[in-house]
């Protein structure tokens, strides 16, 4: 949609009737993007085993990922902005599939680390430039509504269609095509945004705000470093707690030069609006109890339960249906009618009476009367719950700055998903000692306390994961206050900025 400056009569172009295609392309890169966070998951012994992996090390091949990803998306948000959405758009596929054909002919573990650190900056230019192509394309009310319904449902479900595929790729070719599979999906979204998608002037004069950069990108990747390594080192340890301290101060030192840059990477005032912030709280919160569920389930359904690689992904298959669901069939059709927070509280207390179902999880517990009824719970409250998060969080931001609030929205989505795999993980395996210590009596049960302490500590893990659920919801329920969009001025062009 074409507006005219400030100041001079508003004129508004019919919108381009390709726009749902367009959003076909969005939608396969931000797949690929969320998917790939875990879709080595189910594959992750395999590589081990082929390339010769310690345990210590393992954990890379998820955690290279991420931590590129969460520390870089600031920058990739600001790099959108200044160099042109659709520009860094086809820059992040081909860069993405190019880093995912690396990686699927590594050789050493050492190369497919490298290679997963490199997809994950290549997805943090990505994955903002996608969202904010998906503002700037879709301006009505009631369309806004529909595409960021399906946008919600693939950013809720990606993580699940990871383990789906992840598991056949794994089972019927090799987890090399875990990798692979991205090439195919970046040329099709290459092609297709070439022909779709839509150009926005630049602005002129704009510059990158280098001190920023380097300040806030390098806080993320200490404190999402520091969580990574709480895991294996502990909470107290010295490397540990010294890149919390680094973290913390680096992104102190970069709120306060925020406020003096001339032309900074984050404008405070993105963050400092209550429902905007809100959002940012919500969506980091309730991936961080997400994600560490997908963690306990994955291992219970395959180390406790001895299901396969192929079964353990289609176990998930309810989880990704309820998801799609919840968001467009249920949040699309209300997003118009009802203030958003009236979907994001509803969505996260389903989603953690679905955490709660799982703490009753035994060595024993039949799939189809335990885990189906809270995977579907939980898959309908995340419907809820993400697509009014993402609409609301992008919704009434100037042009110029659409680029930096969606790639704060996916810093807040990947640095909890971080976050709480690292948190969850260590209280899940304390929790698991603690009990082997006082169980592990007698000899002749022995192989079954291991398998009851392993369990318990998932259902400990799944209780705070609740517990995380549940505060995501009182964020929403107190700091997203804005009215439906029918109600707010939404509808309205913003008029570009002058200079």
């Amino acid at each position: 949609m074409n507006v005219t400056r400030t100041g001079e009569s508003t004129s508004v172009l019919d919108p381009d009737p390709r726009r749902w295609w367009g959003l076909v392309v969005i939608a396969l890169a931000q797949l690929m993007v969320v998917l790939d966070a875990t879709i080595v998951n189910i594959a992750l012994p395999s590589a081990q085993r082929a390339l010769g992996m310690s345990d210590g090390n393992r954990q890379w091949v998820i955690t290279a990922y991420t931590l590129a990803f969460g520390g870089l998306l600031l920058l990739g948000g600001r790099v959108s902005d200044l160099v042109g959405r659709k520009r860094t758009f086809i820059i992040g596929l081909i860069g993405f599939a190019a880093a995912s054909a690396l990686g699927g002919a590594a050789t050493t573990s050492g190369m497919l680390f490298g290679a997963r650190a490199l997809q994950g900056a290549f997805a943090a230019v990505l994955a903002p430039s996608a969202l904010s192509l998906l503002t700037t394309t879709f301006t009505d009310p009631r369309e806004r509504g529909k595409a960021f319904g399906i946008y919600g449902a693939l950013a809720g479900s990606g993580s699940a269609i990871g383990f789906i595929a992840g598991g056949l790729l794994t089972e019927y070719l090799n987890w090399r095509w875990c990798l692979y599979v991205n090439i195919p999906i970046a040329v099709i979204a290459v092609f297709g945004a070439f022909a779709l998608l839509h150009e926005r002037p630049r602005r002129a004069g704009a510059r990158l705000d280098v001190p920023g950069a380097l300040l806030g990108c390098g806080g993320l990747v200490a404190i999402v470093y520091g969580f990574s390594e709480a895991e294996p080192r502990g909470w107290t340890d010295p490397l540990v707690l010294a890149l919390f301290a680094v973290g913390i101060a680096l992104l102190a030192v970069f709120v306060w030069w925020q406020a003096r840059a001339p032309q900074p990477l984050l404008p405070l005032h993105i963050v400092k609006d209550r429902n905007r912030a809100g959002c940012f709280l919500t969506m980091a919160l309730a991936v961080i109890g997400l994600f560490g569920m997908f963690l306990f389930l994955t291992y219970y359904l395959q180390v406790i339960l001895g299901y396969s690689p192929l079964k353990t992904g289609m176990a998930f298959l309810p989880l990704t249906v309820a998801i799609i669901i919840g968001s467009t069939q249920i949040s699309a059709r209300l997003m118009n009618r009802v203030a958003p927070r009236m979907l994001m509280v509803p969505g996260t207390i389903l989603a953690a009476g679905g955490m709660l179902v799982l703490t009753r999880i035994t060595v024993h517990s039949p799939y189809a009367s335990e885990l189906l009824p809270a995977l579907i719970l939980v898959g309908l409250g995340m419907g809820l719950t993400f697509m009014p998060v993402f609409a609301t969080a992008t919704a009434g931001v100037a042009p110029q700055d659409s680029g930096v609030t969606s790639a704060t929205v996916n810093t807040a989505q990947q640095v909890g998903g971080s976050i709480g795999t690292a948190l969850l993980n260590t209280i899940a395996t304390t929790t698991s000692t603690a009990y082997l210590a006082a169980h592990l009596r007698d000899p002749a049960r022995k192989e079954l306390v291991i398998r009851e302490g392993i369990v318990h500590g998932y259902t400990v893990a799944i209780w705070c994961a609740a517990g995380v659920m549940l505060l995501a919801g009182l964020a929403a329920g107190l700091m997203v206050t804005t009215k439906p969009p029918r109600h707010t001025p939404s509808d309205t062009p913003v008029p570009e900025s002058v200079g």
